[in-house]
């Protein structure tokens, strides 16, 4: 089984649902919320846990235990309130952006695995950056979008899921290279194949076969000059000028807009009015029913009124429902992260 660094970690919903895959075994959480760092030490008693990642980007060799990093994946819940449709949307503005923190550690462990989850207004503001981040450091990404109701929760819940592969530390033979060799200067890179540090999935298609400079769209290739598409393929008639990171986002952007400002977990009111209005919404949603997968220490009772007092840690259990993703949609992740590997 994989190593599983677990960040922003939650409750332990990547952690569950890999662990229910086969994937991994977590080495190690942080999260900055005392009452989720009390459930996790409660289920995962042996496993250390840090309070901020910030801090741990400033020295993540010597707080993150070693692992082998072909054998590690890292996962991360970051926080969603830069990017969320239902607050200021500030972006890499507002202070609880910690993308680049994880970053700094993704750049140092190098993992051979990450795994994202976001809200989904994170498709519109701030995907974009984090895949060219990603890919930068060599790894290929891939975004999804996948509802609660994918796996049969009783409401929609649209989250984002970013997958992404350490692509770059790889020499020809498939073998991790040393850091050494990934620190050499790209002039001492040899010719062999492997990916360089850096490179995105597009350069990958030429790498040792045949040096390239490219302007624009316009390819040179021993002295002779055709257009080609910026994947690096030959250009054909009605194709769009755009990156192939950017394919997959650009589409999930498309098919979302109509949805941008939907509330998904909020119940409709059926009928619509006498002059035809569009049906209510209900500012009442259902509560209980183990809808994600939660056991039922943690879930709301049915019988439970929205405003209740005397209730021991139901804000606390409310607050971690609600930041938790879906064990479930991990457990298939994992499953076929685990495929690929055993593939």
């Amino acid at each position: 089984m994989l190593s599983h660094v677990d960040l922003c970690s939650g409750i332990g919903g990547f952690a569950l649902g890999f662990q229910w895959a086969g994937l991994s075994k977590p080495v190690f959480f942080c999260d900055i919320e005392p009452w989720s760092r009390k459930v996790l030490a409660k289920h995962w008693p042996d496993v250390p846990i840090a309070e901020d990642v910030k801090e741990l980007a400033n020295d993540p060799d010597g707080l993150i235990p070693r692992t082998d990093p072909k054998r590690t994946i890292l996962t991360a819940g970051y926080p969603c309130q830069p990017f969320s449709l239902s607050g200021k949307r500030l972006g890499h503005e507002d202070d609880r952006h910690i993308w680049p923190y994880l970053l700094q550690i993704i750049a140092q462990k190098r993992p051979a695995w990450c795994c994202f989850e976001n809200v989904y207004g994170h498709v519109s503001m701030g995907l974009d950056q984090v895949l060219l981040d990603l890919e930068g450091q060599g790894y290929a990404t891939r975004p999804f979008i996948v509802p609660a109701c994918a796996v049969d929760a009783p409401h929609r819940r649209n989250r984002l899921w970013i997958i992404a592969k350490n692509v770059s530390d790889t020499d020809s033979a498939g073998q991790q290279q040393s850091n050494r060799e990934m620190a050499r200067e790209p002039s001492e890179q040899s010719d062999s194949g492997g990916v360089q540090p850096g490179q995105t999935m597009a350069d990958t298609r030429h790498a040792g076969v045949h040096q390239q400079r490219q302007s624009g769209d316009v390819e040179q290739e021993g002295g002779n000059e055709r257009r080609v598409r910026r994947d690096g393929l030959p250009k054909r008639k009605g194709d769009e000028r755009q990156d192939v990171a950017d394919t997959s986002v650009r589409e999930l952007q498309r098919r979302g807009q109509e949805q941008v400002y939907e509330q998904p977990d909020i119940q409709m009111q059926s009928g619509r009015g006498s002059q035809g209005e569009p049906p209510q919404r209900s500012t009442l949603s259902g509560l209980g029913g183990m809808a994600d997968g939660i056991p039922r220490w943690l879930d709301e009772p049915r019988d439970t009124p929205r405003t209740v007092k005397g209730v021991k840690g139901r804000a606390d259990r409310l607050k971690g429902l609600g930041n938790a993703i879906v064990p479930q949609i991990a457990q298939k992740i994992g499953e076929a992260i685990k495929a690929s590997i055993d593939a």
